[in-house]
Order: C-alpha cells, then structure tokens, then sequence
C-alpha cells in the first residue's frame, strides 16, 4: 500500500513557489532511443518527471552531454521542457567510465551558459553518480538546494554479481561523497533508504523515499488480440522481456527459464520470448549486445521462439505490455522495478526476480509471482503457473491494474513539489518530505 506521513506540525508560513528546475543527466539524454546501453528507466523516469512538473506550471531544463554532432543544442520537447545538450569531450557516445574526466568541463558549460541566458533556477535535481558530481560544482555557482537520486547504488550492484564486481571503485567513492555534498537524497524504496543511512551515512531526515511514478492515462490495458494484431506477433503464450542488454538485467538466467518452460510445454502451445530492447540492423536482425542472446538461444536450441522486437519508443510500450501473456524481469538488482510497474499498469501480470524494489512493487500473488535471482527453474515454473492457471492469470490481471495505481504521477510527482518547496524555503533540521510516499 502507499502511506502518506502528515506532518508533524501546522505549517504556519506559506511555501515558496518553484519556478524553475535544472535536471542533470550527464550520460543520457531524453532524446536517445529507449532500450540502447545507456537509455533505460533513468532516462523515462528524468523525462517523466519532467512532464509532470511541467504541467503544474514548472519550467524544467535538462542538461545532457552531447554524443553526436547533429543534436540541437537546445531542444523544446514540450511547453516548459526543454533538452540542452551540451558540448564536454568528444561528440561521440562513450562508456560511461570514460565520462569522469570531463565532469569539470560540463559543469562549467553549464554554468556559461546560464550566465549568458540569465536563468536562474530554484533547485538542481541531479541524477546517477556522475550528474551528482556535476550538481554540487553548480551548487557553488548558483547557491541553490541539490536534491540528487543515484538511480542504482553501485555497492548494491556488485553485491548482485558477487566475484565480478561491475562498478568502479570510483564510483563507490564518489557516491559516498555525495552524501555530505547534497541537499535532500530520494531513494525508490525503503530497503535503498536504509542503505544509504546505514552503509553510506546518510542523515535519516536527509533522505525522501519516493518511487518512480507512471502514467496511467499512457499506461493502461488494450485489447489483446487487437495488440498482437498490429504486432505481428503469435496467437501463442508470449513471455515479454522489455530492457537494456546488460549483466544486472541477467536476461540469460530468462533465456535458461524459457528452455526449460518450452521443454515441458506441448508442441502445439510453445511459448515465445518477445525482446524489446537492443540493436537490430536495417533487415531485423539482432547486432550488437543482442548477438549474445542470439548465441545463447542457438545454443539452449529455442532460437525460432525468440522474437527480436528491438529497440522501441515510450508510446509503444503499452500495446507491447498487453500483447504479453506474462512479463518477465530476470535482474539481479532494480531499484524499482519500472518495466514491471508499467506492465501491472496494461495488466498484465509479473514474474519477478525478489530484489530491490520489486519486493515492494509486485504483490506476490495479487499482481504477479516473485522468483530468487539467478536461478531459471524457479522462474520456469513461475512462467508456467501464470501461463497454465487461466483463473490465477485472470486474477493477475485485475489485481495488476490496482498495484499499479498508487505508482501514478499525479501523486509521485506532487510529493516531490513539496520537497522541492521545503528546501527552497531553507528547511533542512526535519525532513522536507511533507508527505513521503511509501510502498509496503
């Protein structure tokens, strides 16, 4: 369910009005294609936001690094939105590793450029690691209140893959920095929360728990048969997997369930595995990070039941999500767990791997089932229970709906108004979270 924590005293001044946000996103920009190695549930959730805040009345900026030479410099994505890209290092796509060392000279891009435009802005929302670092460099330009969100906690990620650690010991350093160096933290969940107090010494009223919000006028059931249609996708049972190719996202322990789910299933009724996410080239087929999954499937001999859908916009999504018979997220580690909210929100029930904030997103049995990670025969029978129990699955999808409803941005996006308006008006000894918004 979602609490809202009324406030322990009457507020006897009135709040101070937020005109402006500057949003940082150094190493993803609302303009990339969803599903790319960099373009996933950090870039919906800066650009939703956004939105939000943009219809109560706020300007937001987003500043973003260049990777291209074609991009605009200054894009208006929609009233009071706009997308600024700006030039520090190469305009070229790098690792994200290679990013720290032009830090400095996005921060003081940025910093020229407002001087020049003579805007002025009421908070500096930073997001991941790197727009961090940015966000308290600007913080001694404009003196003005950083709330930062770290997306995914490194330490958190390599706790997932234990014996290859994937995050930089930079990383862990520098995010531990942030701590002392910004305003307000907003973590997706509770267990993040209690992370950042008790492993990386945040103050207790430093730290929002806020989830990530959906909307639900664009994430909302469509008819089936109608989806698959314009699809081009099977009459059969369809496992959806929606995201980036990458080793947290864990997409071979699915590959692994879906061989031994159709091993058990009969000939007449196997299921396919519909993927969104990675690179197709101009004749459909998989290039790039897919070509692990192609050599994975090839090798568990289901290749002809996988579906390669690519790379796809926002808007497609919720046709995508109500096309599936069953959406499965396979990773060691979500923050939140996006791409299963947004599903609940079609309808269409879960299967989940229990870490992060999925424990706190799905509602086992209400709106989906909950699996250990890294382990495809638990995931395999979990498929196979909402694919064969119509009853169950029916259920799911009412209860799906529902779960998803206390994720909206209406109430998300108001929440995080009033923590912006707090620490603008100075308040730092109590929490500025007039109403902290909770899954349990």
């Amino acid at each position: 369910m979602v609490a809202i924590a009324p406030s322990s005293s009457p507020r006897l001044t009135p709040l101070p009005e937020i005109s402006r946000v500057a949003m940082i996103s150094v190493h993803t920009s609302p303009l990339s294609a969803l599903g790319g190695p960099d373009a996933g549930g950090l870039t919906v959730y800066v650009l939703s936001l956004a939105e939000q805040l943009a219809r109560t009345g706020v300007e937001v900026d987003i500043f973003t690094r260049r990777f291209d030479a074609e991009t605009p410099d200054v894009v208006e994505l929609a009233p009071g939105i706009r997308v600024l890209t700006v030039t520090a290092g190469p305009a070229e796509k790098l690792h994200k590793d290679d990013l720290y060392c032009i830090l400095p000279t996005f921060a003081s891009e940025v910093a020229t450029y407002v001087v020049e435009s003579g805007r002025r802005y009421d908070i500096i929302h930073t997001h991941y690691w790197l727009s961090g670092w940015v966000g308290r460099i600007l913080k001694r330009y404009w003196d003005v209140p950083v709330v930062h969100m770290y997306h995914t906690l490194a330490h958190l990620k390599n706790d997932a893959t234990p014996g290859q650690p994937i995050e930089s010991p930079l990383r862990l350093r520098v995010e531990r920095e942030l701590i002392g160096a910004v305003d307000q933290i907003v973590a997706p969940n509770p267990d993040e929360r209690a992370e950042l107090v008790w492993r990386l010494g945040a103050k207790n009223c430093q730290v929002c728990t806020l989830p990530p919000g959906i909307d639900l006028q664009i994430f909302h059931p469509a008819n089936v048969s109608q989806a698959r249609a314009n699809l081009n996708l099977p009459d059969a049972p369809i496992v959806l997997f929606v995201g980036r190719i990458d080793p947290i996202k864990d997409i071979h322990t699915l590959l692994a369930a879906m061989a031994d789910l159709i091993c058990n299933c009969e000939a007449d009724n196997l299921p396919y595995l519909a993927i969104v996410g990675g690179e197709l080239d101009d004749d459909g087929r998989p290039i790039g990070s897919l070509g692990t999954v192609v050599t994975k499937a090839e090798a568990l001999g289901i290749q002809d039941q996988i579906i390669y859908l690519g790379s796809r916009p926002q808007s497609e999504l919720p046709e995508i999500y109500s096309a599936a018979t069953v959406v499965a997220v396979s990773s060691r580690y979500e923050s939140f767990g996006l791409v299963a909210v947004e599903a609940m929100a079609c309808g269409t029930p879960v299967v989940a791997t229990r870490v992060g904030g999925m424990r706190f997103t799905v509602e086992e049995g209400v709106s989906g089932l909950l699996v250990p990670p890294a382990d495809p025969t638990a995931m395999s029978r979990a498929l196979n229970e909402v694919i064969g129990n119509r009853s169950l699955r029916s259920a799911m999808q009412v209860g799906a709906r529902q779960a998803a409803i206390r994720f909206s941005w209406h109430t998300v996006g108001a929440a995080m108004l009033r923590m912006y308006e707090r620490l603008a008006a100075g308040e730092r000894g109590e929490s500025p979270c007039y109403d902290t918004i909770y899954a349990s």
